[in-house]
């Protein structure tokens, strides 16, 4: 059976959205997972900075409306953020001009990236393999664009019962703790670690680290909280804080991780 298609739609319904405390999709993002992933990707990035000069150049594939990519810039890289979806575009350059940061964005699919070979040293991908219809022709691309020794950094949601539950049931199924509409996830477009790691190989990407993103509270607790947010008793900003994700080594709902571009990918 074909699985149902994601609700990516909701990227340009929703595009203006992205920094609105109160909308679901964008909020999680923003206070429950951002925080978690930013601080490990720069844990990962402090690692290899010693031998770049100047600001390194970093392409954010599907950047929405500018979350992670505004961290990168405001930490001094170079930033460029790609989305296929206009309306997140333009919420996102209008953020960054605010906030006084200067982010080359562009919409665009990571499908069909613009750029040349090598252009980048190093390329994110967050909260976007699960979304498209073609993974492997995605990260194909985000291979062609890294320079050699560069980093692919991502996150993504695994294939487990325990993902279908948190994810698909209680953020998106169930009425007494659902805040994401129909099909914003589909369980069966999850991907499991083995499944990655195989296309990044393929593609001449040396996997090196994953890392999971789980709450430090147990199943109850946060469940209850759920429905309070729900009843409109606390807002998602203090969800966040209460769930208190954090970096683990349990990768069975969302895991993080890194690969390094081989020189050998190069002449590909």
């Amino acid at each position: 059976m074909k699985s149902p298609a994601v609700n990516n739609e909701l990227y340009r319904t929703l595009g203006h959205c992205w920094w609105d405390d109160e909308v679901g999709e964008f909020s999680t993002i923003r206070f429950f997972v951002n925080p978690v992933r930013f601080n490990y990707f720069s844990r990962v990035l402090g690692r290899h900075r010693i031998q770049e000069p100047g600001s390194p150049m970093v392409l954010d594939v599907g950047c929405g409306g500018g979350l992670l990519a505004e961290e990168f810039a405001r930490a001094g890289f170079q930033v460029t953020g790609v989305d296929p979806a206009p309306e997140s575009i333009e919420t996102a350059r209008s953020h960054a001009a605010k906030s006084g940061l200067h982010i080359a964005y562009e919409t665009g699919l990571g499908e069909r990236l613009r750029f040349e070979k090598a252009s980048f040293d190093h390329v994110v991908c967050c909260d976007v393999l699960e979304h498209v219809d073609d993974v492997d022709r995605v990260i194909g691309e985000i291979a062609r664009v890294l320079k050699p020794g560069g980093l692919f950094l991502y996150d993504t949601v695994n294939r487990t019962f325990m993902s279908k539950l948190a994810v698909i049931k209680v953020m998106q199924e169930w009425p007494s703790t659902a805040f994401a509409g129909p099909n914003s996830h589909v369980w069966e477009r999850f991907i499991k670690p083995a499944e990655l790691y195989r296309m990044l190989e393929r593609h001449g990407l040396d996997q090196r680290e994953m890392r999971g993103i789980s709450s430090c509270r147990n199943l109850v607790a946060n469940w209850i909280d759920f429905r309070r947010r729900a009843k409109g008793q606390i807002t998602f900003k203090e969800l966040g804080q209460r769930l208190a994700l954090h970096e683990s080594g349990d990768v069975d709902v969302s895991y993080m991780g890194y690969a390094v571009k081989s020189a050998s990918a190069l002449r590909k």
